[in-house]
């Protein structure tokens, strides 16, 4: 295959993502208007003064993201949230309560009915090391450390994971014939599709984050999480890859709950599924998401900030999605992403 194959290949990969990715931003916002996303209050914010980011500011951070996916592997894993010994002395457990909105947060998160012992071994593995990410990084910040903030895991219609798989059109409004909410926990394949919803997420924000630390030690210590994500983010990947083979509509998934999350996330357009492609050298797969030049894409944190948020109101945004009530730290206002 010649460069300039390889190239005009990648463009139109590109092309048709771009031109899905409007698709599936109007149907964000629809469902927003329509009163079915609303998993926690959209915020707008003005730009707070500028200041310098410090390196703890910078693995609080990380730290919420880390409570965020460990509550969600541990239930899937062992059903229960993790330990209350690891929240802080201030910290919200991921256990069920009703928000101001009426949605429930974390209701019906619980363990998953594994059916295939090897998905079950990995959902096992990553809950364990996604719970050491979050010791290692409060033991790292010690007194600076923060609090578990409200998070939500669960399966509730207007709830975080429901959002998110409806704006991918994978689920359906009450009116529709389609399920009406998104069950992460209720299978194996449903399991990797919230994995991949968050795997991916987290390899772009330490990306995308560790050039902010200045402490070499920090730096080392999040290109090591880096690494464990990124081999997580491709278990995932390769395994949904492989359920393909029986169930080829899992492809066109992965790129709904892709386009989904770039919708929201600003203005490029990066995310990839894991859709095959057909060049002139054979049909080739889409395991890891890179440029054209192999290399994995970033996002700051005001982009991932969107994501979680589940921000659809293309202004800065405090709150929302799997966080309420936001993130806790310095770092927890998104960037407009009109």
């Amino acid at each position: 295959m010649t460069d300039q194959e390889y190239f005009e290949a990648f463009d139109a990969q590109a092309q048709r993502r771009a031109g899905r990715r409007a698709f599936f931003k109007a149907t964000l916002v629809g469902a927003a208007a329509a009163g079915v996303a609303t998993t926690g209050s959209f915020l707008t914010a003005t730009p707070a003064e500028a200041q310098a980011i410090t390196d703890a500011d910078v693995l609080n951070f990380a730290l919420n993201l880390e409570y965020l996916e460990a509550n969600f592997y541990y239930y899937a894993a062992y059903g229960i949230p993790i330990p209350s010994t690891s929240i802080g002395a201030t910290g919200i457990p991921a256990t069920v309560s009703t928000g101001a909105n009426g949605v429930v947060y974390n209701q019906g998160a619980r363990a998953v009915p594994f059916s295939d012992p090897s998905i079950q071994q990995y959902a096992t593995e990553i809950a364990q090391e996604e719970f050491a990410h979050v010791n290692f990084l409060r033991a790292a910040l010690g007194g600076a450390a923060v609090a578990q903030p409200q998070l939500d895991v669960g399966i509730d219609p207007n709830g975080s994971f429901s959002t998110f798989a409806r704006a991918a059109g994978l689920i359906g409004a009450t009116t529709t014939a389609k399920p009406t909410f998104f069950d992460p926990y209720a299978n194996d394949t449903a399991f990797l599709y919230g994995a991949f919803g968050f795997e991916d997420v987290g390899v772009t924000a330490y990306k995308g984050a560790s050039p902010l630390l200045t402490n070499p030690v920090y730096l080392d210590a999040a290109a090591g999480i880096l690494a464990a994500e990124a081999y997580h983010a491709s278990i995932v990947r390769v395994t949904l890859d492989q359920l393909s083979n029986v169930t080829p509509s899992i492809r066109a998934d992965t790129e709904a709950l892709s386009n989904a999350r770039d919708s929201v996330d600003g203005a490029s357009d990066d995310d990839q599924g894991i859709q095959r492609s057909t060049t002139a050298i054979g049909l080739t797969s889409n395991i890891v998401p890179t440029d054209s030049n192999g290399i994995a894409f970033s996002r700051t944190t005001g982009q991932v900030l969107n994501i979680v948020y589940l921000n659809t109101t293309g202004k800065a945004a405090t709150a929302g999605g799997f966080f309420p009530a936001g993130t806790n730290g310095t770092i927890k206002m998104s960037t407009a992403n009109s």
